[in-house]
């Protein structure tokens, strides 16, 4: 074989080795995380939404009894507070797809559709609460909604059916017009939220 010859073969080969190289090493993934963006003043910067961290003074029991009260409060909104959130939902979907309806008759119609589903899906939870549970989720779902059980059933049932459903919480020592109140009675409670919330209990 010629010396051009060879010669011509090793610079091919020298160069296919050298390209195959380059494309291995452009192909070579560095490891990271992708994250949103945004962009400040004309730059592009990453975007990262950090989780609000509460602080509160660290609490004090006088006996084992309020620890044991605190320890079963915590429980109970880790139990009931997603409950409380699902009707949330359920209300703001019924209340807007209501509004779509043309009449009264045909909203009617379905509201009662939607109360049996309602009745179909959460009674079988429903019977599982304890007391204090149920008497947390009346209170949670005013928290969620802005609107005490009283007024929902009211605003969605109408006024007969709030006082019979009113009524037979009384027998109970419940109340559906009970407010929650984050700064006052329900303090404590409106702390355990926040600290479920942020994955910090």
């Amino acid at each position: 074989m010629a010396v051009n010859a060879r010669l011509n073969i090793l610079i091919i080969a020298v160069f296919l080795l050298f390209g195959t190289s380059l494309c291995q090493a452009q192909e070579t993934k560095t490891e990271g995380y992708l994250v949103p963006m945004c962009v400040y003043e004309g730059d592009t910067i990453p975007y990262i939404k950090i989780p609000t961290v509460y602080i509160f003074k660290p609490l004090k029991f006088k006996n084992k009894k309020q620890l044991n009260e605190y320890n079963r409060l915590v429980y109970n909104v880790k139990k009931v507070l997603p409950i409380s959130k699902e009707i949330n939902r359920a209300v703001i979907e019924t209340y807007e797809y209501m509004m779509t309806l043309p009449d009264e008759k045909s909203r009617q119609k379905h509201m009662k559709a939607v109360e049996k589903s309602l009745k179909e899906q959460y009674t079988p939870r429903m019977k599982k609460l304890s007391f204090s549970q149920g008497k947390l989720l009346i209170k949670l779902v005013d928290r969620q909604t802005n609107s005490t059980g009283y007024e929902l059933v009211k605003a969605f049932m109408g006024p007969f059916k709030a006082g019979f459903y009113q009524t037979f919480a009384a027998l109970f020592g419940a109340s559906l017009k009970k407010q929650y109140d984050p700064t006052g009675d329900d303090a404590l409670t409106e702390r355990v939220i926040l600290l479920v919330e942020s994955g910090q209990l």
